[in-house]
């Protein structure tokens, strides 16, 4: 792919600040949503590729995945949880954000993990309710309510009970998108480019402080699907189809 014909890809991102390491910079054109938005438009062929839910690989794993590029955390990552009072143990209903299939469906592999089994629903953000947060709104929450909830990181406990990190989202690319070995060299780049500056990127973003986007770009997040990452994404697959969230499925992981 020639440098000139970027902005005929038609790319979309999540509109998060954990992608900013990913696509601060790309000098394309970009469609910015919420994932499960995007993963409609990819499905239905408005996006040729697309940064999104890893889930949405799962469900239809007919993409192709761009290597070595993610976001994942092996550990906290601060931006998905569980907010609630008292002990998780005790929840007897748990409202969820419908944005990112990965994140709930994360969180009902855990508590299928763990037998247990608070009721799941839709609400309105000002539920009362123990809430599953995600993203910038879960960020923006966590620093407007601090210790007046307890945070169950869905990231730390994946970690506690598979000793995997967790592939949260990853480029896919539509099969019949031309140059994907090329694209996907793009976007590998860019990600190189803005890890070898990152304090570039923590400088340019306006939604939060430097000191916090630099804690959660390095301390919070990875962004290399690596041998690790690839593992834990067919775990996570496992799991899920033992809970009844995915139908049986042996297709491979295709890379480019």
């Amino acid at each position: 792919m020639k440098a000139g014909s970027a902005p005929s890809v038609r790319l979309g991102c999540v509109k998060y600040l954990n992608a900013q390491p990913l696509i601060h910079g790309w000098s394309g054109s970009v469609v910015f949503d919420h994932p499960a938005a995007l993963c409609r438009q990819l499905a239905d062929g408005e996006l040729d590729v697309a940064f999104v839910s890893s889930f949405e690989f799962l469900r239809d794993p007919v993409y192709t995945i761009v290597d070595r590029v993610c976001v994942a955390a092996d550990g906290p990552v601060h931006s998905v949880f569980v907010a609630h009072h008292g002990q998780v143990e005790d929840l007897e209903e748990i409202s969820l954000d419908p944005a990112s299939r990965t994140s709930v469906n994360l969180l009902r592999v855990l508590l299928a993990e763990l037998d247990l089994r608070p009721r799941l629903f839709e609400a309105a953000s000002d539920s009362q309710s123990a809430r599953l947060l995600i993203g910038d709104q879960a960020l923006r929450f966590r620093a407007g309510h601090g210790d007046e909830f307890e945070y169950w990181d869905l990231a730390a406990e994946w970690k506690r009970l598979t000793s995997f990190p967790f592939v949260f989202a990853l480029w896919l690319i539509r099969p019949e998108t031309p140059n994907a070995e090329a694209l996907a060299e793009k976007l590998r780049a860019r990600r190189d480019a803005n890890l070898q500056a990152l304090d570039q990127v923590v400088a340019a973003q306006t939604g939060f402080s430097a000191e916090f986007c630099d804690f959660y770009f390095r301390e919070c997040l990875t962004f290399d699907f690596a041998k690790a990452e690839k593992a834990a994404l067919l775990h996570f697959r496992s799991l899920c189809e033992k809970h009844g969230l995915l139908d049986s499925n042996a297709a491979i992981l295709r890379l480019v």
